[in-house]
């Protein structure tokens, strides 16, 4: 069973305050200790999940690939023979797992809000999901991690290069919302990973980075402004230009969701020429608070809630918004706690839903149509027709507006694809875990194509 709430949606990585509900019944005593798999049979989409029991028989995590969770801590956990049982904590409904060990099986029930589902598990591990498109090497091109300097902060990233002397066109990826890695991990899938391979063996070098605060990189992303995240672009830029085996007038940036928002913001803080051209895929076109309540009333609706819950809950981020924009951040987090408590939460989550408002500051704040009109490079702007984070349908149109100048700009939506350009049944987030392709073909073909060219 999943419930799901929405709120502080940021862009490429979902901060949903409504958390995602699950878990399994799992055994405690010596017998039920180690590794479980299996799935809870929800009607119609059986939910797989993996179970660690620790030998101390009074812990243990839950791993849920699909929802992109990993590691995720059980409470209550009990045994009584053959008898087991836990629960995940903090959730609403109060999911709670009893079941029974038979040898190499532990079958039982869950329970959450009043519903109850069978779930079967085994002993072994849950396989890891299906990423066909994760290149695997050894690859047909060089891999080189580095280190570089933005400011006074050190950023760390790998360089993949194709073989031969170049010098290559380049590409500076930046990650989208929060704290990202550099192949920008998020839901079991490395969109980044693919993006670069996919570059790299068409000819183009790529740099990718940890962003502030994550793996290798120093410095901490939350809260600041866009003006240094945008200098950590610059700064990946001048890294690449130091490197005999790129053409340092072909190097150009790739941002997805909030990166769409940096890479223009990068280009007009540097000087002309610095920067070739631009990619921006999912990249809103208005400002961060529109696109946060609009986020919130799609997801919201696309999970089927009512229509008067969702207009009560895209009420209370439409305040927040006004009160950020209005420098009342303390009013924000207090409409953050109220929205929380509103859906559900406990109090624990509420409070974490408001401190969550401070790093929200600069993507609320933001209004992206000054650095976009300003581009007068080639420019690719792209979206998916089923995106409900960046939906093309309130960015695509003010795109346009904003390119009018640009001497070479092409705008385009993909058919049927979501926010990470996956082919999609709804867009939801809750599929991105459970969809296999990281992305669409079609998408990489075209970004290969029009880089390519430039």
């Amino acid at each position: 069973m999943v419930r799901r709430g929405a709120f502080a949606l940021s862009l490429s990585v979902l901060a949903v305050l409504g958390v995602v509900a699950t878990g399994c019944a799992a055994p405690t005593g010596a017998s039920a200790a180690g590794d479980w798999q299996g799935a809870v049979e929800i009607p119609g989409s059986p939910l797989p999940i993996g179970v660690h029991l620790a030998e101390n028989g009074t812990s243990g995590t839950i791993d849920i690939p699909s929802q992109g969770l990993t590691g995720v801590e059980l409470s209550a956990v009990r045994v009584d023979g053959d008898a087991v049982s836990f629960a995940v904590p903090d959730i609403p409904g109060d999911p709670a797992f009893r079941g029974t060990v038979d040898g190499d099986a532990l079958r039982g029930d869950l329970t959450q809000s009043g519903q109850t589902f069978p779930f079967s598990l085994t002993r072994g591990t849950l396989p890891p999901p299906a990423r066909p498109q994760n290149p695997v090497q050894p690859y047909p091109y060089r891999s080189e991690d580095v280190t570089f300097p933005s400011g006074d902060v050190t950023l760390a990233g790998t360089v993949t290069t194709p073989e031969g002397p170049g010098p290559f066109p380049a590409v500076v990826m930046i990650t989208g919302s929060g704290a990202q890695d550099r192949d920008e991990t998020l839901a079991g899938h490395k969109p980044f990973l693919v993006l670069a391979d996919a570059l790299t063996r068409a000819g183009v070098a790529v740099l990718r980075t940890d962003d502030r605060g994550v793996g290798r990189s120093g410095g901490s992303a939350a809260g600041t402004p866009y003006a240094d995240l945008a200098d950590d672009a610059r700064a990946g830029v001048a890294h690449l230009r130091t490197r005999q085996e790129v053409d340092p007038a072909r190097i150009g940036l790739f941002g997805h969701s909030e990166g769409g928002y940096l890479a223009p913001l990068a280009v007009q803080r540097s000087a002309p020429g610095d920067i070739a051209f631009a990619v921006l895929m999912a990249g809103p076109s208005v400002g961060g608070g529109d696109v946060l309540v609009e986020q919130n009333r799609l997801i919201l609706a696309a999970a089927g809630a009512p229509a008067d819950q969702v207009e009560a809950q895209v009420g209370r981020v439409r305040q927040m918004v006004a009160q950020v924009r209005a420098g009342d951040v303390a009013g924000a987090e207090r409409t953050a706690r109220e929205q929380a408590v509103a859906q559900g939460l406990p109090a624990e989550q509420a409070d974490a839903a408001a401190a969550q408002v401070p790093a929200l500051v600069p993507f609320l704040t933001y209004d992206p149509r000054p650095a976009l009109a300003a581009l007068r490079i080639p420019v690719f702007a792209f979206f998916g027709s089923k995106d409900l984070q960046v939906p093309p349908a309130q960015s695509e149109g003010p795109m346009r507006e904003a390119l009018a100048g640009s001497p070479d700009a092409m705008i385009r939506t993909f058919d049927g694809l979501n926010h990470l350009m996956q082919p999609a049944p709804t867009g939801s987030p809750a599929e991105y875990a459970a969809i296999e392709t990281t992305i669409d073909p079609a998408v990489l073909d075209a970004v290969t194509d029009w880089v390519g060219k430039r």
